[in-house]
């Protein structure tokens, strides 16, 4: 039987309180968004956030718990955002929905900040469950603008080098997930997916912990799937939210790897799915899929969280937690 893990991509939304608490420590306007240079008052809000998100999920029964991500203003910008070699300029539409980021433009060479090592630093005295959170290289390769390296193919060797470093500063954790939207939203052409699926690796490889590649807002091309099952990562995530047939035809057709994430709640709506209702979603699945049972079945929203209210994101955790509570489901 596959043990089945639940667990978040992360990205969390704000408590209520903290919104406004911190738009009146940070101001209102672009350039008060979080730099890396916050003040004490604004840190020791976050770290009231973090650690509620913390508790959200430990008190929901997940069995991985991540950081939250409540300082990433940008989204999975984030960690070139507040990089020294990084400025921040004009307003981008981050994918198709209504949210913003800032354009991360690298104007200098990528060295690792340590930033979201510090944020996990202070996570993992809060549970010793934690599951770390990245953008993919080929995702943040494909959000940030370049004025340094002049060349596609050494820009997104330096954004894989850049990750691996921040990795390499991370403190001990259980899986790290990352977050590859691009490859299905933007996906990479001939030669490039081969590429991308190879900065996977350097990322992969800077951690001894399981690596899930999450994918979602639909389904790889075949051959994106297939590049990307080369990569050394324990599992691959799939978004049966936004795209069913397709993604399972990739899983059926050609494989996928010993373990497997599925995105079966949806991130962005805040319809809340029933127990039963995710649970016989994941025997459908299993039902399709006779020919593997995998080691690992991480149970997840398709999407981040940060598009829901409070009160529904804290529903979403506790049905993850309650069907991964009936450890007789299989998958």
């Amino acid at each position: 039987m596959t043990e089945l893990v639940a667990t978040t991509p992360g990205l969390y939304p704000l408590p209520d309180w903290a919104k406004n608490t911190l738009s009146d420590l940070k101001g209102h306007q672009k350039h008060d968004l979080i730099g890396g240079d916050e003040s004490e008052e604004v840190i020791a809000a976050y770290d009231e956030v973090r650690e509620e998100l913390i508790d959200d999920q430990t008190e929901a029964g997940l069995d991985r718990v991540v950081e939250g991500q409540a300082r990433w203003d940008d989204m999975l910008a984030h960690p070139l955002a507040v990089h020294e070699n990084v400025d921040t300029r004009g307003i981008v539409r981050y994918y198709d929905n209504n949210n913003f980021y800032r354009d991360p433009v690298v104007t200098g060479a990528l060295t690792e900040s340590g930033d979201v090592a510090r944020e996990l630093e202070a996570a993992v005295e809060r549970t010793d469950a934690l599951q770390a959170v990245l953008p993919g290289p080929y995702s943040l390769f494909d959000l940030a603008s370049d004025e340094h390296y002049g060349d596609e193919g050494e820009f997104l060797d330096a954004i894989a080098e850049f990750l691996a470093g921040e990795v390499e500063l991370f403190p001990e954790h259980e899986t790290l997930f990352l977050l590859e939207p691009s490859l299905v939203e933007e996906p990479p052409g001939d030669g490039t997916d081969e590429h991308a699926s190879e900065a996977i690796d350097r990322v992969a490889g800077a951690t001894d912990a399981d690596v899930v590649v999450h994918t979602y807002w639909g389904a790889l091309e075949e051959k994106v799937h297939a590049h990307l099952l080369d990569a050394d990562v324990d599992a691959i995530g799939y978004d049966f939210v936004n795209e069913v047939d397709d993604n399972l035809y990739n899983v059926t057709e050609y494989g996928t790897k010993d373990s497997i994430a599925l995105g079966l709640l949806d991130g962005q709506n805040t319809l809340v799915e029933s127990p039963d209702t995710v649970a016989e979603r994941i025997e459908w699945i299993d039902d399709r899929v006779p020919s593997q049972e995998f080691e690992t079945t991480y149970l997840t929203t398709n999407t981040e969280l940060f598009y829901l209210p409070e009160n529904k994101y804290k529903e979403k955790l506790e049905t993850l937690g309650a069907v991964a509570a009936r450890r007789e489901v299989t998958a």
